[in-house]
């Protein structure tokens, strides 16, 4: 593929770098396009991205949707099949600042003001469009074969909250007509699986802006769902000898400065509430609070390790444009625990926790994951608690901790928490991109900071260290991560309904009822569809939308041999029971976790 560079001469580039190209093309072809449909459109950058491309864009009183964009899609095929040349040229500083100014991109003015006095500015031109630009791109405006806008989001210039909200462009391109068809059929089966639409179909969960943006509430259903899964590692953890707690969701702006959230922290904070002249924060995290508990009682090394749970209710303001329904929302309940322990039973400790998160994989059938040691950016010096030793000694630990326990595994720099460094263990899903599920994090940093103390067997005061872990992360994302690797198909013990009935006519509905009423006796999630509609409308409602795994259906031979007809979700095929039996084999399955 031949491509033109900023200084104005045309290559091969390498076979890596051509999607790159082509997206970057496709970012400068959409900018020209939105241009001409709204001339008032001043522009912001326009990056390609691993997903596709963007823009930001302020285009004044105007607001986009995605409905806009087949419009502007088809002003892109125009300028394509115009094979507009791109040609590059230099501008020295003062220039290059008239140019943009001129043209109205006050933006790009800005942005010339963050490059080095001395250096010269680059643009690419394809007809009217001009833009500043490195390059490199196609060589002409129909080289570009196969692209799609996939939606319309915000973003804040300059990723600042106190900038002006810029209209976000996204799209993708591919050098081939059947590339962009596989990514359609992948968009397809994305939006099959997304949790939010099949949560919506199932009455599972809803948001509503009147509540808030990223504040889901769980109806009936969904909070069985979310019920069984809390009652499930509860129970795990119990036999793991871990102590359940409940504490507050708000804390002193005094108790996350101690902490240090405050200070590493406080930008995905909720604003701080004034009362009684105290100020009060919506907690984001759990790991103080707990700190406080193990702080209200001396402790000799006999009482360690303690193992602190909780289900806990946290709160972080992440950006608008960020939130997923459950998966990633502004409150959410972390499966969270922090366990003390001395040095020498770090390794014993973060063992167990590792067999805990693969049990609870093996339980779910997840086994698309891969472990990734995070750590953090000795560069950043914003992000991480400044403690060089502390630093060296925690990764070197939990490194030395992992390889012991032949634990395979990447590094990732980065990605630490402000106070120590931890084990990510990140999901592939069905589709999109993966995301980390569970985490054990070592931290060596806040027990000093609160003060944390034992007696040890020599009599002396020493510092505990803290593993902070969530195995199902929070319920809220594990359980969106369900609903799209089952398409909503829960299996019998997390199922909202687990047997429906399904009467075939009035004749037998008293029938119908007795057993759905000793279903339910029997502790079984059971339903009873006694509505006036045809039986066929009743199997395809309860297969499609609520996707019960059986559905009993009750008709007068039914009634006359006093057997039940069983559809089984999963093999679509029907089947006659005695009751008993039928009953018998619920109640296993749902006791072993079918």
């Amino acid at each position: 593929m031949k491509v033109i560079y900023f200084d104005g001469h045309v290559d091969q580039c390498a076979p890596e770098e051509e999607q790159h190209v082509i997206r970057h093309t496709a970012a400068h072809i959409l900018a020209q396009a939105v241009k001409r449909l709204y001339p008032q459109a001043q522009f912001g950058f326009g990056p390609a991205n691993e997903k596709g491309f963007h823009y930001d864009i302020d285009l004044g009183d105007v607001t986009l949707s995605d409905a806009d964009l087949p419009a502007i899609e088809e002003e892109m095929k125009k300028i394509v099949k115009e094979n507009l040349p791109l040609k590059s040229f230099i501008l020295p500083r003062e220039e290059a600042i008239k140019l943009m100014r001129d043209r109205g991109e006050t933006y790009k003015v800005e942005h010339i003001a963050d490059l080095d006095d001395d250096a010269p500015i680059s643009f690419f031109q394809q007809g009217e469009y001009i833009d500043m630009c490195t390059g490199p791109h196609l060589t002409y405006t129909k080289a570009l074969k196969a692209f799609r806008l996939t939606n319309v989001s915000g973003a804040y210039w300059r990723n600042d909250a106190s900038r002006k909200m810029l209209t976000r462009i996204n799209g993708t391109a591919f050098g081939t007509a059947e590339e962009l068809e596989a990514y359609n059929v992948q968009v397809a089966e994305a939006k099959a699986r997304d949790h939010r639409k099949i949560g919506k179909e199932m009455s599972l969960f809803m948001t509503d802006d009147l509540i808030g943006k990223g504040l889901p509430m769980f109806l009936p259903k969904g909070y069985t769902v979310w019920q069984e899964l809390e009652n499930y590692i509860k129970e795990k953890e119990r036999k793991l000898g871990y102590q359940h707690v409940l504490t507050p969701c708000v804390g002193t702006v005094g108790l996350y400065e101690t902490s240090g959230h405050w200070e590493h922290y406080r930008e995905n904070m909720f604003p701080v509430m004034e009362v009684d002249q105290e100020q009060f924060v919506l907690r984001p995290m759990n790991c103080p609070h707990h700190m406080m508990i193990y702080s209200n009682q001396p402790h000799s090394y006999r009482d360690l390790p303690i193992r602190i749970g909780e289900i806990a209710h946290d709160f972080r303001f992440e950006p608008s444009g960020t939130l997923k329904g459950i998966e990633r929302g502004r409150h959410f309940c972390q499966n969270d625990a922090h366990l003390f322990v001395t040095p020498e039973q770090i390794k014993a400790e973060v063992g167990s926790v590792v067999d805990l998160i693969f049990d609870v994989y093996k339980d779910f059938g997840i086994t698309n994951y891969r472990c990734v040691l995070s750590l953090r950016d000795p560069a950043d010096k914003v992000k991480y608690h400044q403690d060089d030793a502390m630093w060296e000694h925690a990764e070197s630990a939990l490194r030395e901790v992992l390889t012991d326990l032949g634990i395979s595994f990447t590094e990732e720099i980065g990605e630490a928490a402000f106070y120590g460094p931890k084990l990510d263990v990140n999901v592939q899903p069905a589709v999109g991109a993966e995301y980390t599920l569970s985490t054990c994090q070592l931290d060596f940093c806040l027990p000093a900071k609160f003060h944390l103390t034992y007696i040890d067997k020599d009599g002396a005061e020493k510092t505990p260290v803290v593993l902070h872990r969530a195995i199902l992360g929070s319920l809220d994302r594990f359980m969106a991560y369900l609903i799209e690797e089952t398409k909503g198909k829960f299996p019998l013990w997390l199922a909202p309904t687990q047997v429906k009935v399904l009467p075939v006519s009035e004749k037998s509905m008293d029938y119908a009822a007795d057993v759905a009423a000793k279903l339910k006796d029997a502790g079984i999630r059971c339903v009873l569809d006694d509505r006036n509609e045809k039986i066929g409308y009743k199997i395809r409602e309860a297969r499609q939308e609520d996707k019960v795994p059986y559905m009993i259906i009750v008709g007068e031979k039914e009634v006359a041999e006093g057997i039940v007809s069983v559809r089984d979700r999963d093999t679509d095929q029907t089947a006659p029971y005695s009751y008993e039996d039928f009953e018998a084999k619920v109640l296993k399955e749902i006791k072993e976790r079918i």
